[in-house]
């Protein structure tokens, strides 16, 4: 089976295994995926994650934050898709629950944070909102 997009299935296993209370879940590696997961645990929705080499392929395992028995990870959603790509401006990336969470962007400077992104004064397609 070919997966069409792997970030949106990779947010729909974290999503699955919050609902699920698991400790730690496998998502298919990706470049892309790596930089997200190193972008989640700066911002501290991810205690970590780490690479994996199974014997054919490679995986990421991404380790859940809980605090209190509460997941820290309340949303995940994916906003652009290969169907549907949603670009934003400098000065027009949306805020994910006004402010509190976090947009992810992929712009020429790399993957980042929105408040990076207004830092640095880039836009680019918006991945994703977590919160």
């Amino acid at each position: 089976m070919s997966r069409v997009d792997l970030i949106s299935d990779c947010f729909t296993v974290i999503r699955n295994a919050v609902a699920a209370r698991k400790e730690d879940a496998l998502i298919p590696y990706s470049q892309v995926m790596a930089k997200i997961c190193a972008v989640l645990k700066d911002e501290g929705y991810l205690e970590n994650y780490k690479e994996i080499d199974l014997e054919h392929f490679k995986q990421i395992k991404v380790y859940l934050k809980y605090e209190a028995k509460q997941s820290v990870l309340h949303e995940i959603q994916r906003v652009s898709t290969p169907g549907r790509r949603v670009y934003a401006a400098c000065r027009d990336i949306p805020r994910a629950l006004d402010g509190y969470g976090v947009t992810i962007i992929s712009s020429s400077a790399g993957i980042m944070t929105d408040k990076q992104a207004r830092e640095k004064g880039v836009g680019g397609e918006v991945i994703g909102m977590i919160w």
